[in-house]
């Protein structure tokens, strides 16, 4: 049972922890934030301390925060909080944190709509006084706005970076012995006689431990004859031979160059080493921009072309990898939580309107305009940005469900 909750914990907890740096850097400038929810949908849990409604939601598939703005109903729908109250008496149901009115609209509330926890000392919605100029989203300077958009992305990062760095300070650093498990036809091992079995011991001399220590030894001498130290059955052998020159892509960057391979595969057996805390945090941070560059270049071989759409995954697909990644256990399950944390915050940067990069455009667009734009130009441009995600949305569906039927019927 446990298992099959971890599509729910990896990406609730991602876009929880994406909308609580928005939160919070909402909270430190002075901009009025009445709601926080973990979910969405109906309210199972709700409780409000101080000025801002916490609320628990039927879905925990993320969350949302909503804040004072003058756009009231178009934050609300963008943030999730667009509850509608029906008429009564005549009077047309709002829009806002608990549904009771417009955060930046009416201060007087009749009865008939107010909500339970109703204040008379509170701020809209949860009570009459109106919320104060300087406490609107956009009344906030540039930098503070950006800070409130870039909050969620840094949060991402800061959340891979903690759990790469608590798995490496919990388990250890791992590697992969020198241990040769196969070797590929036609390749150099395979012709010099490399076996199953054989424990590389050193290179030309050069003493190597791991796997990774072997692939870099090799690496340099491509058509140069090499001589590797082999343990095989209690006792050395040397083997020559000459690494074969293959073309390697760098995954942070997607540079290609040649590089040696003598066509081994290593034993699946992993090591561990147990290292202090320090060395754990500096891997972390390593693994972290490693998994954000390999995002960046991912992305950038796809717009050139370079890298199928097809690869895209959706909810589905992180549903599966997560299942998957839970059965064998909790680190690689932290792994995953890290890498798509990371992804996640990276994608968020992308300049779609709809997403914190476009906004970021938005407001520095604006900034430099010396003015907001018109309501329908950025009607105009919440619609672009709706209608780029829904079509990634259903283009991401389409390649699950066909990923899933191949599994299902091959």
């Amino acid at each position: 049972m446990l298992v099959w909750l971890a599509p729910v914990v990896v990406f609730g907890l991602v876009i929880f922890v994406h909308e609580l740096g928005h939160f919070l850097a909402a909270k430190a400038v002075g901009v009025y934030a009445p709601r926080f929810s973990i979910g969405f949908g109906p309210a199972l849990l709700k409780k409000r301390w101080g000025e801002t409604e916490y609320v628990l939601a039927l879905l925990p598939l993320g969350g949302y925060v909503r804040m004072a703005s003058r756009e009231d109903e178009t934050m609300a729908l963008l943030e999730g909080g667009g509850e509608k109250l029906p008429s009564r008496d005549g009077v047309p149901a709002t829009v806002g944190g608990s549904g009771a009115g417009t955060i930046a609209g009416d201060d007087q509330v009749p009865e008939g709509i107010r909500p339970e926890d109703w204040d008379p000392e509170a701020m809209v919605p949860f009570g009459p006084k109106p919320v104060p100029e300087e406490r609107y989203f956009e009344s906030r300077s540039l930098p503070a706005r950006l800070l409130i958009l870039i909050a969620g992305v840094a949060m991402n990062v800061a959340l891979g970076f903690v759990a790469f760095t608590g798995t490496y300070a919990w388990y250890g650093a791992p590697y992969r012995h020198a241990v040769i498990d196969s070797v590929l036809a036609d390749m150099p091992a395979a012709r010099a006689g490399l076996q199953q079995g054989d424990s590389v011991l050193r290179v030309e001399g050069v003493p190597v431990r791991t796997f990774e220590d072997l692939v870099l030894a090799v690496g340099p001498n491509a058509g140069r004859e090499i001589t590797l130290d082999v343990q095989r059955d209690g006792r050395e052998v040397a083997i020559r031979l000459s690494p074969e020159a293959t073309t390697v892509t760098n995954p942070l960057t997607g540079e290609e160059r040649l590089e040696g391979r003598i066509g081994a595969v290593p034993t699946d057996r992993i090591g561990r080493d147990r290292i202090p805390i320090g060395q754990a945090t500096a891997l972390g941070w390593d693994r972290t921009w490693e998994a954000a560059g390999a995002v960046v270049t991912i992305l950038r071989r796809m717009v050139t072309g370079r890298e199928s759409m097809e690869n895209l995954g959706g909810p589905v697909a992180i549903a599966q990898i997560s299942v998957a990644a839970a059965r064998t256990g909790v680190e690689n399950l932290l792994a995953l939580l890290a890498f798509l944390s990371v992804n996640i915050g990276i994608f968020n940067l992308l300049p779609i309107p709809i997403l914190d990069g476009g906004q970021i455009v938005v407001n520095v667009l604006e900034a430099a305009k010396g003015s907001a734009f018109s309501a329908r130009t950025k009607e105009y441009i919440l619609r672009a940005g709706l209608a780029l995600i829904l079509a990634l949305f259903v283009f991401v569906m389409f390649n699950d469900v066909r990923n899933l039927l191949r599994t299902m019927f091959t």
